[in-house]
Order: C-alpha cells, then structure tokens, then sequence
C-alpha cells in the first residue's frame, strides 16, 4: 500500500522481493509515483518484507539512483532482518521502521472483511461470466474458437486419468452402502430392496457426489496449481502483453472437458456402485441375479438418472470456477501456490456438498 505522511510518499513493500518478483515490484512502485512529484522524498518501507535476496538490494538501489535523478531522495525504511542482511550488500543506510498505525477497531475490521467478500465475489462473477461469453465464442466464432487439440488432452487428463480411483472408490462405496443396509434389510425380510436402495441412492446422490469430491481434490488441485503457477511467473501478463486472454486460453479448454467428462464419471460411478451392490446382494443376501436385475428395473426411472447428471455438471462448474479463480487470485511465491491450492480443495468441496444438499431440497419438493 502506499500512502502520502507529511508530503512524503511512503510505499510499502510486503512478503517476497526476490529475482522473481522484483519486475512486478518496479512496474507497482512506477504505477504509484505516476503523476505524482519525483523531486520529494520517496519512502520505501520494507519492515513487512519476509525474504529478500541481492536482486532486492539492486532494485532498490537502483531506484534510489533514478530517484536522485529526478532531484529526489530515497529512504529506505526496513525493520525485518531478511531485508537489512539483503541491503547490507550495498552498504544503503536504513532508517528505523515508520511508527506503526494503531490496531484497528471492531467494526473497522468487519468493514475491511466485508469489503475484501465482495471484492471476492465480484471477482469470481467476472470470471464466471468471462468463461461463459468465451466458451460461447469459441463454439460459434470461427476467429476466437478454442483449439479442439487442448479439449482432448484437458479431457484425457481430468477424465480419463481419473477413471481408475474413481472407479474402485465408486465400487468400495456400493459395497459399503449394500452391506450396512443388507444387515438391517436381512432382519425384517425386505431383502430384495437392496436393488432399490442402491440403485437409487448411487445414481441420485452417491454417484456425483462422491465423483465431484474425488476430481475437486484431483482435477481441482491441479487447475488451481497450473493456473497459480503461472501468476507467480508472469505468464499470465505475458498471455496479457501477447494479446491472448488467460480467461479463453487457460479456463475455457478445462471448462469444456470437465462438463462432458464430469457426467461420463458420474454414469460410470453409478454403474461400478450398483455392482457393488449386487455382490452384496447375491453374496450375501443370497438374492438371485435376475430378482435383482428385475427389481433395479423397476425402481429406477429416468429421472433418477437426470437427476444425477445435472448435479454432475453442476458440481463441475463449481471446481472448475474455483480452482481458477483461486489460481487467479494467488499471491506470494511458492508458499501462495500451496494456500492457493488447499483453499481450492476445500471451497471446492464445501460449494459441492452444500450443492448437493440445495439439489436434494429442490427435487425432493419437486416430486
């Protein structure tokens, strides 16, 4: 943040400012002194820097120099260790720390929270709106169509490589699902309604739910860590400075794949969960193979299935919305990678339960 103390400005530099992130630090400190007086005293804080190395120290004596150019003076301010070793290189006189602002008060704090939520979600709605306008560009503007090339390999790497835990988790479920319910089923009788509580239970809940948390843990993590990675290393500017928008070359091709790979795992789920199922009901409930067949039949109708694979798609949208607005939204280094990352997971994983519990509401007042 920057701010103007007795006609002086004061820039403060915070977390990282390594051989990495100084370009990003000159273009800042350039985009705050634009327009204001270069011939005063520039105050560069560095008592928040956390990690700091000889690339640091340069840029700031190298401002320091352009300062004195332009008939100003440079004063570094710098309170941590990190960054007084770092300028101890140059030999920059370092003056003590600026006096610190007074904690802010209660409702000062809920009005910062509150603003930073709907700086959040405006965001994350540009971002959403954004995907949309492009995916619709791409499928029916010949000049801004999206190659075909990144939707197979973005397909290939969030469906089909997902296809084997997926499929054994879905199978582990249905069994699990079956044997706890066949021992209660077995004391009154009412065995042959395994078919019906399985088949039910996998194709409208079990199946697209436990399919949406295994890929936000997966797919959601790996979108989220890509697109992260590339803020930190400014390709995303240079997607930017290209000309291309990150939005139609990053999000749109993983958008795309995970909605026709999402209700794919979720039939394929469904159908690995009822064969677990079905062993527990021929091993040992004893059912025949043809009872349960006949009795799955006619428990099951269309718009069980529908059912699920709205949810599917829907859950879909929902990882990959926020594995990419959190990849967008990083800061720092490689630790903002990791935060970035976890926080995908678990939003991700939070939206789709809470998802799933307004699409039960919704259908189950429906019928």
């Amino acid at each position: 943040m920057d701010a103007t103390v007795n006609q002086e400005v004061v820039i403060a530099i915070e977390g990282v400012l390594d051989r990495t992130q100084v370009p990003k630090w000159d273009r800042e400190v350039a985009r705050r002194l634009q327009g204001l007086d270069r011939s005063g005293e520039l105050r560069l804080d560095l008592s928040r820097v956390e990690r700091m190395d000889s690339a640091g120290a340069a840029f700031c004596e190298v401002l320091r120099r352009r300062q004195e150019r332009q008939g100003g003076r440079l004063v570094l301010v710098a309170a941590s260790q990190a960054a007084m070793e770092a300028l101890s290189v140059f030999r920059v006189r370092t003056e003590a720390a600026l006096p610190s602002r007074p904690a802010p008060g209660f409702f000062e704090r809920v009005g910062e929270k509150a603003a930073q939520a709907f700086e959040e979600v405006v965001t994350a709605l540009v971002l959403v709106a954004d995907t949309l306008y492009h995916t619709a560009t791409g499928v029916f503007a010949r000049r801004q169509r999206v190659h075909a090339a990144s939707i197979v390999e973005q397909m290939v790497r969030i469906g089909l490589e997902s296809f084997g835990i997926v499929g054994l988790i879905s199978l582990l479920v249905g069994l699990t699902v079956a044997l706890q319910s066949a021992y209660q089923l077995r004391q009154f009788g009412a065995n042959i309604f395994i078919a019906d509580l399985i088949g039910v239970a996998m194709t409208r809940e079990m199946g697209p739910l436990m399919t949406a948390i295994l890929l936000a843990g997966r797919s959601g993590a790996s979108i989220a860590a890509e697109i992260a990675t590339m803020t930190i290393t400014e390709e995303v500017d240079a997607l930017k400075v290209m000309g291309i928008n990150p939005v139609r070359f990053l999000v749109v091709p993983r958008f795309l794949a995970i909605s026709l790979t999402q209700p794919l795992l979720t039939m394929m789920a469904d159908a690995l969960g009822i064969l677990g199922g079905f062993f527990i009901a021929v091993l040992y409930l004893e059912l025949g193979a043809r009872a349960f067949y006949d009795q799955l039949i006619s428990a099951l109708v269309v718009k069980d299935i529908l059912t699920g694979l709205v949810k599917s798609v829907s859950f879909a949208w929902i990882i990959v919305f926020i594995a990419s607005h959190r990849g967008f939204r990083v800061r720092g280094g490689a630790e903002g990678v990791g935060l970035a990352t976890t926080s995908s997971v678990v939003q991700s994983i939070f939206a789709v339960i809470a998802a799933d519990a307004f699409f039960s509401l919704l259908f189950y007042f429906g019928d």
